[in-house]
């Protein structure tokens, strides 16, 4: 078959996914209709509404779909975007399902979306859009901190969050737990110190779990440390630009290319990332960046070699149109999907070593759980115990000088005996579930012969915790 006929018959991101989950369940030995409940969606709700904007109403669609209420509440992302269809939100929610399965979030899957372009409308319109949006949501229970969580995604953010969050106190005002019902907030609305980074830093986290293993490393014809490595960026979004920020300013890899919508930006000797963002942000793009080469086709970038590829836009980057062109060492897949079931089977048989979007992208719903936890729980994290970490620590330095005659540099004494606030803890509870995430797959990846990838072991390990689960409820 030739490359167009190829590419006409690719799937589209729900039958990548649906193709993916088949594939590990053949891999695994449950009964057939158990097998299928897991692949099947619960439920999708669409959503009409009108809002009167500009003199007249205008009339919006938007999605709830729950995949998997094995663990409840639900959780997934609202995002905004015009691409935003039925198909797109079931697809996304069955990675959700997966997703907090295999980061052992207590939560079944669910995703949303609204199809809208957000810098079509300004801030008050969008307001009264989100508020009319999230009213239709909350009185059916698609909102609600028992039942289903949402959370940002693309298009969507801290600000959005705040406003479902307000809507949803207001329908429900002796609610003593409504800050719960959606994560992904400001701070000063409930939210939690590193929320924002959450997904871009697990990326970062996955790659360093990953170059913790030499046999895994060999296999993507790498060495070393992630200190000079080449990274390329697709997508210099919230994800992306932390992804890259973290890499770039703490393990001092080289950031060569950054892919965006309006083209491509590349410097051999490294980009720096913060003038970059800034340049994003100030002028809509990437175009009279100064800091390196401009490519009107940005994409074309995806094939240039480099030790790391970063998808971190929209699902589908890779797909059987430059699948055999890739030349990345290893692929990180920031976004949901962004490597199609065909182009990952090409990929595959190269011998290209995928981390997969099911871990890699498992930040931000980690950090989610956080956020809700500290909800419920009605107190900050760190609140109870850091002044009295403090202490003990000063103690003990105290009476090493004591018993030494020696004294602590002023910096060294800093550090240590300050106390873990709620970012220090929040950083260290989601590079704990990255590790151990990890290495729970790993273990498949290598021990299990039927096993040939990592993506596989990532949905057998996170079907059969599903699996489970549903059997616990003797179903």
């Amino acid at each position: 078959m030739n490359i167009q006929n190829r590419i006409a018959a690719e799937p589209g991101f729900r039958d990548s996914v649906n193709i993916m989950v088949d594939r590990a369940l053949k891999l695994t030995d449950l009964p057939p209709g158990l097998a299928a409940n897991i692949n099947t969606c619960t439920a999708t709700y669409t959503i009409r509404f009108g809002v009167r904007l500009r003199g007249e109403v205008h009339t919006f669609t938007g999605y709830r779909a729950v995949h998997s209420d094995h663990m409840e509440p639900v959780k997934g992302g609202i995002r905004y975007a015009t691409s935003v269809d039925q198909e797109e939100v079931e697809a996304l929610a069955a990675l959700m399902s997966f997703k907090c399965a295999l980061v052992e979030a207590p939560f079944g899957g669910s995703k949303g979306g609204l199809a809208i372009d957000p810098a079509d409308w300004s801030e008050d319109e969008l307001e009264k859009i989100t508020r009319r949006f999230a009213h239709e949501l909350v009185k059916r229970d698609l909102i609600n901190p028992s039942q289903n969580v949402p959370a940002p995604d693309m298009g969507t953010g801290e600000r959005e969050m705040a406003w479902i969050a307000d809507e949803y106190r207001r329908m429900n005002t002796t609610d003593i737990n409504a800050r719960a019902c959606v994560t992904g907030k400001p701070p000063h609305a409930g939210g939690i110190a590193g929320r924002v980074e959450a997904t871009g830093r697990g990326v970062q986290f996955a790659i360093r779990e990953f170059f913790r293993h030499r046999e895994d490393l060999e296999a993507a014809g790498l060495s070393g440390t992630i200190d000079g490595k080449t990274v390329i960026v697709q997508g210099l979004g919230n994800v992306g630009y932390h992804a890259a920020l973290f890499l770039s300013t703490e393990d001092g890899a080289k950031i060569t290319a950054v892919i965006e919508r309006d083209g491509a930006i590349l410097n051999e000797d490294g980009i720096n990332i913060c003038e970059l963002k800034q340049h994003i942000d100030s002028t809509g793009g990437v175009i009279g960046f100064a800091g390196g080469k401009y490519f009107e086709y940005g994409n074309v970038l995806l094939e240039k070699r480099c030790d790391i590829l970063i998808p971190a836009a929209l699902e589908g980057a890779i797909n059987l149109s430059n699948a055999d062109q890739i030349k990345a060492k290893l692929i990180v897949e920031a976004a949901n999907g962004p490597v199609t079931a065909a182009a990952d089977e090409l990929l595959r048989k190269r011998g290209c070593v995928i981390i997969p979007d099911l871990y890699a992208n498992a930040g931000g719903v980690t950090v989610s759980y956080f956020e809700w936890v500290k909800n419920l729980s009605h107190i900050r994290f760190g609140r109870m115990q850091r002044r009295q970490e403090e202490a003990r620590q000063n103690e003990l330095m105290v009476a090493i000088e004591s018993m030494t005659g020696a004294k602590f540099s002023e910096q060294f004494r800093n550090n240590y005996k300050n106390g873990a606030g709620e970012i220090d803890l929040v950083r260290s509870g989601l590079d704990d579930t990255m590790r151990i995430s990890y290495q729970n797959a790993r273990e498949i990846w290598r021990s299990e012969d039927a096993c040939e990838d990592l993506r596989m072991a990532c949905y057998i390990l996170a079907i059969r915790r599903i699996a489970t689960s549903y059997s616990a409820l003797n179903l």
